[in-house]
C-alpha cells in the first residue's frame, strides 16, 4: 500500500466558496487572500481543505458549461500551496442536486441527469489538474452524505472513480461514508480495488459539547446551556423532564461525563476499520464551536488532535475563519494562538 503523506495536520476553508451567505465575486475574492496561505504554513500545517459548492462551477440554469472565474479561485490556491509547501484537498462541499443541510430538497440520487452532471464536473478537474503533482492533491469526492442506506453512495462514488480514472490513472481520491462521514459507517463503504483511495471521516462528537447552542441544531438550541469539557452536561435530567421530545439525541451521552474516554469510544469505529483494512484513513474535519468556553475547547481539542496523531490519523480542523468554529475572526486576528499550536501538531 502506498502511504498517504502530506496531510497530517491541516485546516479547512470554509465559509470562501462554500457555505458563503450568499453569491457574491466580492466576497470570493477577498475572504481569502494569499497572506492567509502564508500564515497556516507558518503554524507548521501541511495541508487544507478546501470546501468548494458547485455553483462556483456551474448554473443550474445553464449546466456542463463551466465558468472559468469560479475555477480560478482553484487556480489561485494550488499556486498559493505550491509556493508555501502546502498540499491540498479538493471537497465537494456542496454537488448538483445535493447537500448535507438540504436533505428534503436533494434529488441526486434519484436523477441520472443530477448523476451525470457530479460526474462530469469531476472529470474536468481531473482534466484541468492532471498536470498537479499527484501526492500534493487529493480529489475529496462530497461531503457528509446522509442517506437510508450506503447503497446508493458506493455506486455513485465508484462510477466517479471510474470517471476520473478515465483521465488520471493516479490521483488520490477520497471517499467518505453515510450519515454525515460519520465514523460509524466506515464499514459499509464498498473498498475500492484501487492503491490511491483513502477513506474520510468527521469527528464532532460529544454533539453536546462541539455544538453547544448551535443555532441549526434543533436539541442543541433548546437546551442553550454552556457546557465544558471535560465533565457532565450541566441539568441535562431536568431539561429532558420538561422536553422528552429530545430524549433520543441525548440518549448517547445521559449519566456519562465528556472526557477522553468517551472520545475513545466515539473514535473507535475508525480505528476499527484502519485495524480491519490496513487502508489511508483521514479525519477531513474536527473542531469545538466559539460558543464554548476557551479553556474546554483547548482542552477538547487536545484530547482529540492526541488520539488521530496515536492512530497515525490525519486531519483538518474546521475551520480556519469564523464559520462559528474560528481560529481566526473577520479581521484575520487569531482567537488563541495556544489552539494554534494545538491543531498544528504533526
Amino acid at each position: 500500500m502506498e502511504t498517504l503523506s502530506g496531510f497530517q495536520a491541516g485546516v479547512n476553508l470554509g465559509g470562501w466558496i462554500s457555505q458563503y451567505g450568499s453569491f457574491d465575486y466580492q466576497h470570493f475574492e477577498t475572504f481569502i487572500q494569499e497572506e492567509d496561505i502564508a500564515r497556516i504554513a507558518s503554524w507548521g500545517m501541511d495541508h487544507i481543505r478546501l470546501p468548494m459548492d458547485y455553483p462556483i462551477f456551474e448554473s443550474d440554469d445553464n449546466p456542463f458549461s463551466y465558468n472559468e472565474r469560479g475555477f480560478g479561485y482553484v487556480d489561485r490556491t494550488i499556486e498559493w500551496c505550491e509556493k508555501y509547501n502546502l498540499n491540498l484537498i479538493l471537497d465537494l462541499h456542496r454537488a448538483p442536486g445535493f447537500s448535507f443541510n438540504t436533505l428534503e430538497e436533494n434529488r441526486l440520487f434519484q436523477n441520472v441527469d443530477l448523476q451525470e452532471r457530479f460526474l462530469a464536473l469531476w472529470e474536468t478537474f481531473a482534466r484541468r489538474y492532471r498536470k498537479v503533482e499527484r501526492p500534493t492533491l487529493i480529489f475529496e469526492l462530497m461531503n457528509e452524505v446522509v442517506l437510508p442506506t450506503s447503497a446508493p453512495w458506493n455506486e455513485l462514488a465508484q462510477r466517479a472513480v471510474r470517471r476520473i480514472r478515465s483521465v488520471d490513472a493516479e490521483r488520490w481520491i477520497m471517499i467518505g461514508g453515510n450519515h454525515y462521514n460519520s465514523a460509524w459507517t466506515l464499514k459499509d463503504l464498498v473498498r475500492v480495488d484501487d492503491p490511491h483511495i483513502v477513506y474520510t471521516f468527521h469527528f464532532y462528537e460529544p454533539m453536546p459539547f462541539t455544538h453547544q447552542k448551535a443555532y441549526w441544531v434543533d436539541f442543541l438550541k433548546a437546551f442553550d446551556t454552556t457546557t465544558p469539557y471535560p465533565g457532565e452536561i450541566p441539568h441535562l435530567e431536568e431539561f429532558l423532564a420538561q422536553h422528552p421530545e429530545y430524549a433520543e439525541q441525548f440518549a448517547a451521552y445521559r449519566g456519562k461525563v465528556m472526557n477522553l474516554d468517551m472520545l475513545r469510544y466515539f473514535i473507535q469505529p475508525a480505528v476499527d476499520f484502519l485495524e480491519q483494512t490496513h487502508l489511508p484513513l483521514y479525519c477531513g474535519e474536527y473542531g469545538a464551536i466559539d460558543h464554548a468556553p476557551l479553556e474546554s475547547r483547548l482542552n477538547w481539542h487536545r484530547d482529540i488532535v492526541g488520539l488521530l496523531r496515536q492512530h497515525g490519523i490525519g486531519r483538518a480542523v474546521w475551520s480556519y475563519k469564523e464559520m462559528d468554529f474560528r481560529l481566526v475572526n473577520w479581521k484575520g486576528e487569531v482567537e488563541s494562538q495556544e489552539l494554534v499550536e494545538i491543531v498544528s501538531q504533526r
